[in-house]
């Protein structure tokens, strides 16, 4: 997939202003199209980017992943009781002010979309990518577009923006084929084109998340578009022939920098990398500059039905 490069000064003038220019890039990361700033539009204080360094792998106090929910205005990822209290409020201001400054920054870059999404989850990952012992389906490395097992979407789009604060290591990245030939990859073969559900699946879905009974069961929250985007994830992983022998594009992404993609759209994976800022976004099909191209539609063209 293309991976477009936005300097500074690119940018400085479209948001004065080029709202011609900022739609065309909106266009092309909707299309499935990587946007990357060599030199982040985000800075990061000082004393801030120190303290993200600064965290550790371990076994006890921090898990693999820092996560802020800004809904709850929680942090997860740090065991308090391991923690200094001072040290996780600290880790949680950083989180928060991250989460927001990127929140503003979109405001005005996506602006046609007049914040249409949801604030999802913030992420830090400071481990290294390279080398990571996980099961086939939670492997990064593996060339996959993204699906929330337990938070279905619902056909809005996983938007995602995130920021190599390394010092001196590039985060390495591959990206594959646009989803319509990656789709056409597994379907109709392994993968059936989803369906609309039956009146007899609507109501047992209506029944189970009336009596809360959907939380157990994450299947049972999945439209025909969540399920059908699931089973992509995973048998994307678990293909070894699709993996070998499908379209791979590198990319090393330079300290300092940040990029923005559609997830759910662009194949991806993460070769090698430590210490990354990402912040997620479900954005609504409706409000792109280009509808047509969001999975939702794609995969309902090819059912002749809606999924979501």
């Amino acid at each position: 997939m293309p991976v477009h490069a936005i300097s500074l000064d690119e940018l400085k003038s479209a948001l004065l202003g080029e709202d011609v220019q900022l739609q065309a890039w909106a266009a092309q990361l909707e299309a499935g199209g990587v946007l990357y700033f060599p030199e982040t539009p985000i800075p990061i204080p000082a004393a801030d980017l120190e303290v993200l360094l600064g965290q550790k792998q371990t076994h006890s106090s921090l898990h693999k992943n820092i996560a802020y929910k800004p809904n709850r205005d929680e942090l997860t990822g740090v065991n308090a009781k391991t923690s200094p209290a001072d040290a996780v409020a600290q880790l949680h201001g950083i989180m928060r002010r991250y989460s927001q400054s990127v929140d503003d920054f979109l405001s005005h870059f996506l602006a046609s979309y007049q914040n249409r999404w949801v604030l999802d989850y913030a992420s830090y990952r400071p481990i290294e990518e390279q080398g990571r012992d996980l099961s086939t389906r939670k492997r990064n490395d593996l060339l996959h577009t993204d699906a929330f097992p337990t938070r279905p979407t619902k056909g809005w789009r996983i938007l995602r923006f995130f920021h190599n604060i390394h010092p001196t290591r590039t985060r390495d990245w591959v990206t594959g084929d646009a989803f319509p030939k990656v789709v056409g990859n597994f379907t109709p073969g392994k993968l059936a084109i989803p369906q609309p559900d039956g009146a007899l699946a609507r109501a047992g879905k209506g029944l189970a998340r009336a009596t809360g009974l959907a939380g157990l069961v994450p299947q049972w929250k999945r439209t025909p578009y969540d399920e059908f985007m699931m089973q992509l994830h995973n048998t994307m992983k678990e293909d070894s022939d699709f993996q070998g022998v499908c379209t791979k594009e590198y990319f090393q992404f330079a300290p300092g920098s940040s990029w923005m993609v559609y997830t759910e759209t662009v194949p991806h994976a993460v070769l090698a990398g430590q210490y990354a800022l990402e912040q997620t976004f479900l954005v609504d099909p409706a409000a792109m500059v280009t509808p047509e191209s969001a999975p939702l539609r794609v995969l309902e063209k090819m059912a002749g039905a809606r999924l979501a």
